[in-house]
């Protein structure tokens, strides 16, 4: 059965979501502008709809935690048993999120599972229910999976094992920006930035390929080295990506995925009750 503590991470990891989505301009990504995205992309009313579709997953991988305990094989196999009926209820609703869930799933369990002092326990203990292999899941490889063997990248199940590193630099990313003086919303987008200026997104690998990705990740370090979108020069870097990759159909969807979790993680205080924080 699921707890007020379990729906309350739930709403906290569906805000985090929400408040990635609301975050404008996004290089390469739906944001409020509604820019005649192509068709193989979910525009942004409909993603900011079909978030709401993750909540009820969300909240029964809390409980499923809270009732195992530990990071145990048995844990990993119900959330990916969760996993895959909440990625169907999304694809009725309209689609989307998939990598969003996979990060969202693993940290909503592991802070379900105890109250954590600090983003690294959490990330730690994400990457504990990780490394246990899901022996139910499908054995044909997903896109992802696929471009991970292909190009060598290590992938939504690899940033996992290894325990969520560029959660963990875009939350000190956000830290940064905060105490430079930045707005929530250019701090996230500069959370946005860091993570897009190393990740191997299997995203951008499938439709851009590795020159294409090296492009992308060099544009976001231009913006940063510019001094990040709170500056003049940073924000009209920022401007220049955000038109290239709009033009080109190249969405880095997995580096989006992962500043939710560390939107997600940024909204919690040690004690794991969620906190709010506007954009």
């Amino acid at each position: 059965m699921r707890s007020i503590e379990d729906e309350a991470l739930a709403r906290a990891a569906v805000d985090a979501l929400t408040g990635q989505l609301a975050l404008t301009p996004k290089p390469g990504l739906p944001d409020p502008r509604d820019l005649g995205a192509p068709a193989d992309r979910r525009d942004h009313r409909s993603l900011r709809w079909t978030a709401k579709a993750l909540a009820p997953g969300l909240a029964a991988m809390a409980a499923a935690a809270r009732r195992t305990g530990d990071a145990t094989p048995g844990l990993r196999a119900e959330l990916g048993a969760i996993g895959r009926c909440t990625e169907h209820s999304v694809r009725l609703a309209g689609g989307g999120h998939r990598g969003a869930l996979w990060v969202l799933g693993l940290l909503v369990a592991a802070t379900a599972l105890a109250p954590v002092a600090d983003a690294g326990e959490a990330t730690a203990t994400a990457r504990r229910i990780a490394a246990h292999t899901d022996r139910a899941a499908p054995r044909r490889p997903s896109r992802g999976s696929a471009v991970s063997v292909r190009y060598g990248a290590a992938g939504a199940r690899g940033e996992a094992r290894a325990g969520f590193p560029h959660v963990r630099r875009a939350l000190a990313a956000l830290a940064a920006a905060r105490a430079a003086g930045a707005t929530e919303a250019q701090a996230r987008l500069d959370a946005l930035l860091t993570v897009m200026s190393t990740l191997q997104d299997t995203e951008l690998l499938h439709g851009a390929g590795p020159l294409g990705l090296r492009q992308v990740q060099t544009g976001a370090r231009r913006v940063l080295a510019a001094g990040g979108t709170a500056t003049q020069a940073g924000a009209a870097a920022l401007a220049a990506l955000d038109a290239d990759l709009h033009a080109r159909a190249w969405s880095p969807r997995g580096s989006a995925g992962l500043l939710a979790g560390a939107l997600y993680l940024d909204a919690l205080p040690i004690t794991g009750t969620p906190r709010a924080r506007t954009a």
